[in-house]
């Protein structure tokens, strides 16, 4: 039997739900039930009624999902799936900026482990940052763990940010030489990138969306060719769900945790009912507001 069958009669019996992120591998893409960005699969776990949530991402979306579903088993895969820009920020370090600038409101981007968002008033996600920090109260900013985003937002808002300085490996790893190479290979190219591209690559390109965004552009879009400026495996479902579209991916722009979910892994996950993933009660509780709250603004791209 074939790891996706046997992955399809274990998700019936443990009445479990996959969900996976636009990062992760065709073939997990594949067996999803639904594939999509943070905020979609936040949002997709919030109001399951599976009693098993096996989330293919790396870990603070499956965190992210345990805290909205305190009730539930949620099954990460993969332990070692883990997102080097979330490493990058620490409770104490939150806590100290927020000593030093009490007037200011913490945005987390939702790419920060739960004692972090555990920090923050709100949540948000690259599809909807520059709305969420738009609707805050204060006119100051906390936002981590990523500058990059925080930079890119900053164009869209008057309120003054306050970044952390972290940032996302792959996003880094795509440059103005790679996008203008590709610009000059493929003239008539849209080029679509992530907002946690560095400032000067935004610079350059036609749009900057979240991955959700992306998909929305490119399906109203009356182009026929794109250069995708995020994760390579972005394009698989870019070219599924548009088939009689061209895309280019950045050479380079490989997440190698969101790599390390497999069919294999998947199927032990769902025999074994682990790794279970735990959060401590009293922070799920602080992280579950500013995720909520996050939610309920919704989509900004």
């Amino acid at each position: 039997m074939r790891p996706q069958d046997r992955i399809l009669e274990l998700k019936k019996e443990r009445n479990a739900v996959i969900l996976a992120h636009n990062y992760q591998v065709p073939e997990i893409q594949d067996i999803a039930d639904f594939v999509g960005d943070s905020l979609g699969l936040a949002m997709q776990a919030s109001k399951t009624d599976a009693d098993v949530i096996v989330f293919c991402g790396v870990d603070f979306m499956a965190e992210s999902a345990k805290i909205l579903n305190p009730n539930k088993i949620v099954l990460h895969p993969e332990t070692k799936a883990k997102c080097p820009m979330a490493a990058m920020c620490d409770p104490q370090g939150v806590r100290m900026l927020k000593k030093d600038f009490p007037k200011a409101e913490v945005v987390a981007y939702v790419n920060t482990s739960a004692q972090c968002k555990a920090e923050a008033d709100v949540c948000c996600t690259s599809s909807n940052a520059v709305k969420v920090v738009n609707k805050l109260d204060s006119d100051l900013v906390i936002f981590i763990p990523d500058e990059n985003l925080a930079s890119f937002v900053q164009r869209s808002t008057e309120k003054d940010i306050i970044p952390w300085p972290g940032f996302c490996p792959t996003h880094e790893a795509i440059t103005v030489d790679k996008v203008q190479k590709l610009k000059a290979e493929h003239p008539s190219a849209f080029v679509v990138v992530h907002p946690e591209c560095r400032p000067e690559v935004i610079d350059i390109a036609d749009a900057a969306r979240s991955t959700e965004g992306m998909m929305s552009l490119v399906k109203e879009s009356d182009k026929t060719e794109f250069i995708i400026g995020t994760e390579q495996e972005m394009l698989y479902r870019l070219g599924k769900e548009n088939p009689g579209k061209t895309f280019y991916p950045v050479p380079g722009a490989v997440c190698p945790t969101m790599k390390l979910i497999t069919l294999d892994n998947v199927l032990a996950a769902l025999e074994t009912m682990s790794p279970e993933i735990k959060v401590d009660p009293e922070i799920a509780a602080k992280a579950r507001a500013p995720l909520e709250r996050m939610m309920e603004i919704g989509r900004g791209d």
